[in-house]
């Protein structure tokens, strides 16, 4: 058998109420770790309803992305963009209503009329007083 210094079985034997103290100290020892087990756990559980919403908020952006572009493609569609050019009244250009080069001063618009600068105002001289 192994020899056991005197303050260690001391240790050992001493007893409360009938119970030994090593045996107190291994209970509180069992609770605590029982105790941050069920924190720890709590905390991943909090964390996990956290990932969950942000899950579906990504999921939700994703629909919202998928419907706009959706929108935006039908939105865009040449022959709706065509048809409605022509209920206001737009059509292609005619080959005939294009410009060439030495034909442009005549349609240009007539320069801006540059307004006259304001005059200027002299300052006043003042009158010393003496």
């Amino acid at each position: 058998m192994i020899a056991v210094p005197v303050p260690v079985k001391r240790l050992f034997d001493w007893k409360v109420r009938g119970v030994r103290c090593v045996e107190i100290i291994g209970v509180v020892c069992v609770a605590a770790l029982v105790f941050s087990v069920y924190i720890a756990k709590a905390a991943a559980a909090r964390e996990s309803a956290e990932i969950s919403r942000i899950e579906g908020d990504i999921r939700e952006n994703r629909e919202r992305v998928r419907l706009l572009r959706a929108e935006a493609t039908r939105l865009e569609q040449p022959a709706r963009l065509e048809a409605l050019s022509r209920e206001i009244g737009l059509g292609p250009v005619d080959v005939k209503k294009q410009a060439v080069e030495t034909g442009l001063p005549a349609i240009a618009p007539p320069p801006a009329v540059a307004a006259a600068p304001a005059p200027a105002v002299e300052p006043v001289a003042r009158e010393s007083l003496h």
